[in-house]
């Protein structure tokens, strides 16, 4: 292995950190990173030398970002029903995708919750807000990467930051309530338990479902306690109808949930926003796109298609 891939490789974590933020993708995250290291090699072929592998990777990988997002907003204009980034699990013993300590110190800007509300900046603007406020770069380093006076970059951290502080998700409740909140609600939603749903749901809690037309999910938004109890009840009562087991992980930093069908093949990915001792938001990712880089997707429809034609039903 060369110097610069073991410097590569080292950086990898922060650089797929940084890239997966900007594009709430995995698998985009993972072409730009690839394509930045493959930069660095042809400069390094070159003979040329590169005084900072971090200064230099951080940069390509956030204007590759830029370039990307520019497009895949086109792409997302188009989107059938509601977009959502693809989850990725902050648990488990396998190789982690992101820096462990990236993480566990900005776990909150990982959120669904969070990667949702930077879709309403523009690609520069997330790129100077994330830099700065998230990775705390300079405003000098952010000026070279994305071709701005570092005026100009104050300037856009400080319009992105009110924007985004207009609408930042709450997570004050400690780790271990929500965990112990998100076993309660996992068990009542399984046993059919209304009332119980019912405690645990804030009043204008909300469901937001991403199947991308390429799986079913939820038209539009669901809003309300009493709505969102009956759904999540609807829910629970397929689980045990589809053989579906219900597995407790940690989404994005956050309580969620990975449900499997009888063969171990993911049906979908569930993240649960938690404040104030109650479940403010449920974020249900279905579409089987964003889910093959955590396993084989289940045939959701196909699922639902053999309970239909089974005796009695």
């Amino acid at each position: 292995m060369t110097r610069g891939a073991e410097s590569f490789e080292a950086l990898r974590p922060k650089l797929f950190s940084i890239a997966y933020r900007m594009l709430g993708s995995v698998s985009e995250a993972e072409d730009v990173v690839q394509e930045a290291f493959l930069r660095q090699q042809r400069v390094v072929l070159r003979g040329d030398e590169i005084d900072s592998p971090r200064a230099y990777l951080s940069a390509v990988v956030t204007r590759l970002s830029i370039d990307e997002l520019r497009s895949a907003r086109a792409r997302r204009e188009v989107y059938v029903g509601e977009w959502l980034p693809e989850p990725v699990l902050t648990d488990g013993d396998e190789e982690p995708l992101l820096d462990p300590a990236d993480y566990a110190e900005q776990a909150d800007s990982l959120s669904l919750a969070f990667l949702v509300l930077l879709e309403e900046l523009t690609p520069v603007e997330r790129a100077v807000f994330l830099l700065h406020d998230v990775f705390a770069y300079g405003y000098d380093e952010i000026a070279d990467t994305v071709g701005k006076s570092e005026q100009n970059c104050r300037q856009l951290a400080t319009r992105a930051r009110r924007r985004i502080d207009e609408n930042k998700p709450r997570f004050e409740t400690s780790r271990e309530e929500k965990e112990r909140l998100a076993a309660r609600f996992f068990a009542a939603a399984e046993d059919g338990d209304v009332a119980a749903l019912v405690e645990m749901l804030a009043a204008d809690v909300a469901v937001y479902g991403d199947g991308g037309g390429k799986a079913p999910a939820l038209p539009r938004p669901v809003f309300g306690r009493d709505r969102v109890s009956q759904l999540i009840v609807g829910w629970g009562s397929q689980l045990g109808e589809l053989r579906i087991t219900l597995h407790p992980h940690e989404v994005n930093g956050q309580p969620g949930a990975m449900l499997l069908d009888e063969d171990g093949r993911i049906v979908n990915v569930l993240s649960l926003d938690i404040a104030d001792g109650l479940v403010q938001t449920i974020r249900s990712v279905i579409n089987p796109d964003k889910l093959r880089h955590l396993g084989t997707p289940a045939d959701v429809r196909g699922l639902l298609r053999g309970r239909r034609e089974q005796p009695g039903t």
